[in-house]
């Protein structure tokens, strides 16, 4: 025994002598009890939860909506170099007045006739009454409609941001006039086309004079507040008037959804298939674990696919802007307002803790709801429902889904083809694809799934909520 040792023996104090085997010796012959794999990655997927899903036997939807006549209501998309702002010139389509005019030579000549102007927090931008014989496009930031209520109070018609326009009438009619004030809320760019320079360039440009002329000429369809052919009717008569004939038309061009698919193969070796499924299958958790993921990407194309996704899929008319930044209750008032019978509020739980301290700072406190079995925070009665697939900006910003559901209702539907074969779930498959050279197994795991939006005014957004309002 060399002396290190001896001299280490020598101080063991004899109350610490182990008398009995040690615990981790023991563990060497005992079993453990054991979790299933945990994943952190799982959410509440809310929407999914509350979606109404609708049997696509075919793989493909279609929306029939009576023929409607609004046209040009969509946004306009810029180009930015330094500080210097240009519209995109096929983009002035979507303003109502140049919506079917495809003659690029022209459009660029009038693009480069708009003028960048810079605005400042409170400067007006127009005034009601004067004359209107200018087109604005709002290159960046927020523009305030303000108007004169039936007591000669200031009233807010309405918010306009970045890719909105005002005074498309100056393409038409160069003697109209303000009906409302556009202030500027936040420092703001513009690109204005006054008439002046409109005129100009109709004196060289028959293409654009003969359209412009041919859009004004047009008669004026009747039509309700949704742009629908009006349906004639006659009501409080009396006697044997002739009464008037009517139809609905449809739309010739009905939109159709296409199912969508998220797809993955799991791979497994055959010899963790066979030897290591004591005491859980191996092939089952790891296909469970797979099933998860794809959920989540399926709720997650929901939310954000450019094609079906609800955020891309709002019609303009239907997409708000906050009045003041952070969401305030006023906001989520007119939000709801937006639609009968709004039915769910989405939003990411960022946005949800932003809401919470509006409604402390105003001194309100709604009552929760449950819904499906858990206590939510609701306004109005309307469930708010944690998304996290809902994207928050680098600027901090948000936007908050508002959605009407059910196909009786014309609201927003899921969509899915269920009795798949090799059918795990419902709408998701698990098919076998064979063993490879490695002896590895492979399954091909698929779910198929779309969302539809029966009529515009089932889905609303409201955009740019500032989510990091802590003053």
């Amino acid at each position: 025994m060399s002396v290190d040792a001896g001299q280490e023996a020598a101080h063991i104090d004899p109350q610490d002598a182990r008398t009995s085997l040690d615990t981790a010796a023991a563990r060497t012959l005992a079993t453990t009890t054991k979790s299933a794999p945990q994943m952190q990655g799982i959410s509440s997927r809310w929407l999914l939860k509350v979606l109404p899903w609708v049997q696509v036997n075919s793989g493909t939807y279609r929306v029939n909506r009576r023929l409607s006549y609004a046209v040009g209501d969509g946004r306009v998309t810029f180009v930015k170099t330094g500080s210097e702002v240009r519209v995109i010139p096929q983009e002035l389509g979507e303003l109502a007045a140049l919506r079917s005019f495809g003659n690029v030579e022209a459009l660029t000549a009038l693009a480069d006739r708009f003028v960048q102007r810079e605005f400042d927090t409170g400067e007006v931008i127009a005034h009601a009454g004067e004359s209107a014989d200018t087109v604005y496009l709002v290159a960046h930031g927020k523009v305030e409609k303000l108007g004169e209520g039936p007591y000669g109070e200031a009233t807010r018609l309405g918010v306009l941001a970045d890719g909105d326009h005002f005074g498309e009438q100056a393409l038409l009619d160069g003697d109209g006039t303000w009906e409302y004030t556009a202030k500027a809320a936040t420092p703001t760019t513009v690109l204005a086309l006054p008439r002046t320079a409109l005129s100009s360039l109709l004196g060289v440009s028959d293409a654009l004079r003969g359209h412009l002329e041919a859009v004004r000429s047009l008669p004026r369809q009747r039509a309700n507040r949704r742009g629908e052919a009006d349906i004639e009717l006659a009501s409080g008569h009396s006697g044997e008037p002739a009464l008037p004939a009517t139809f609905a038309d449809y739309d010739a061009n009905p939109r159709e959804y296409e199912l969508s698919v998220a797809q993955t193969v799991l791979r497994v070796h055959s010899r963790v298939a066979d030897l290591y499924n004591e005491p859980m299958n191996q092939t089952e958790q790891q296909l469970k674990l797979t099933v998860e993921a794809l959920r989540e990407r399926q709720e997650h194309e929901l939310i954000n696919n450019r094609e079906f996704g609800l955020l891309h899929n709002a019609e303009y008319e239907q997409r708000l802007q906050p009045h003041a930044g952070p969401p305030l209750p006023d906001d989520l008032d007119e939000l709801i307002s937006r639609r009968r019978g709004t039915r769910y509020l989405l939003a990411h739980p960022k946005t949800i803790a932003a809401i919470g301290r509006e409604w402390t700072r105003a001194g309100v406190y709604p009552d929760p709801v449950e819904v499906l079995g858990s206590t939510v925070p609701a306004w109005r009665g309307v469930p708010i429902l944690s998304c996290n697939k809902i994207p928050i900006s680098p600027a901090r910003t948000s936007s908050i889904i508002a959605i009407r559901t059910g196909e009786d209702n014309q609201g927003v539907i899921g969509l899915n083809q269920t009795g798949l074969p090799d059918e795990y779930e419902p709408g998701l498959n698990v098919r076998f694809m064979g063993i490879d050279e490695k002896a590895v197994i492979s399954y091909l795991v698929s779910t198929y799934f779309s969302a539809a939006v029966l009529v515009p005014d089932a889905l609303g957004v409201l955009e740019n909520v500032n989510v990091a309002n802590w003053r």
